[in-house]
């Protein structure tokens, strides 16, 4: 018996030690598994996308401009026929629609980048931003120089908030900023801008035609209940002005929505 015992003694030290050991290369086999699942939410986690929101402040404000440019074109009827004003404003005038037909055609096409969330949208916008602040500066040095205009400082106070928020829109979307992860296109195709630019052109035209008739109406029963008077023609100019602004936000509303409905319904999935 004694023998037995002394003889088992050995066997349960090396089952003993054996059992240690297997453990020590089971938790050696798992700790790697056990470090990459610790370390595995942090290589999946998501990239940030610096700036947050105030990447959006260039889109809002080219939808200002374009606004302001259609108010521009819209409350230029006057000069049709008008043949009195000298000639270097009248010329300074036509220069302007011009430059405000160009800006809206420009602007769709900068919309249907940014609807579409194209990479190209921040260097494009940025040569449109450019483009626009040498205008405002030209213009300004036209109205100063040209004995025909009078100094305003309100106008020039203007030119100087346009330009402070061109060159804040072209901080924000300056290389480096992380604008173009903002603008990036999802995993999804959008229709091409070409597309978005027929269907702004048709929305814009319809917007204001609806708008215009709407706001029309609006304004001549409004002239009624308010009993407006109507001596030399006051109650139809007070009904043409309530259409005037229908036109613009019909203009502008039905752009917008004609893009973003193109934009919505045409997304294809990415193969």
């Amino acid at each position: 018996m004694m023998c037995t015992g002394k003889a088992a003694r050995p066997v349960a030290l090396d089952f003993a030690a054996g059992h240690l050991s297997s453990e020590a290369e089971a938790l050696r086999g798992h700790r790697p598994d056990m470090t990459s699942s610790s370390e595995q939410p942090s290589r999946q986690a998501p990239a940030g996308r610096p700036g947050g929101d105030l990447f959006y402040v260039p889109v809002g404000w080219l939808i200002f401009v374009m606004a302001w440019s259609v108010y521009g074109l819209a409350s230029a009827w006057w000069l049709v026929g008008n043949s009195g004003l000298p000639d270097k404003i009248f010329y300074f005038l036509v220069g302007g629609l011009v430059a405000n037909v160009i800006t809206i055609l420009w602007g769709l096409y900068l919309l249907g980048l940014a609807f579409g969330r194209s990479r190209r949208f921040p260097r494009h916008f940025t040569i449109w931003q450019i483009a626009t602040i040498v205008w405002v500066l030209a213009r300004q040095a036209y109205v100063l120089t040209v004995p025909e205009f009078v100094f305003s400082a309100r106008s020039l106070g203007i030119t100087a908030i346009e330009i402070g928020i061109g060159l804040l829109c072209i901080y924000l979307l300056r290389p480096g900023s992380g604008a173009g992860t903002v603008y990036a296109r999802p995993q999804t195709e959008a229709p091409p801008v070409f597309v978005s630019i027929i269907a702004a052109l048709l929305g814009i035209i319809l917007g204001a035609v609806i708008g215009a008739l709407a706001g029309f109406f609006a304004g001549s029963v409004i002239a009624d209940v308010a009993e407006v008077s109507c001596f030399e023609g006051g109650c139809g100019y007070f009904a043409a002005f309530i259409g005037l602004a229908g036109l613009v936000v019909g203009a502008i509303g039905g752009g917008i929505l004609a893009v973003w409905l193109v934009h919505r319904r045409r997304r294809k999935p990415v193969a």
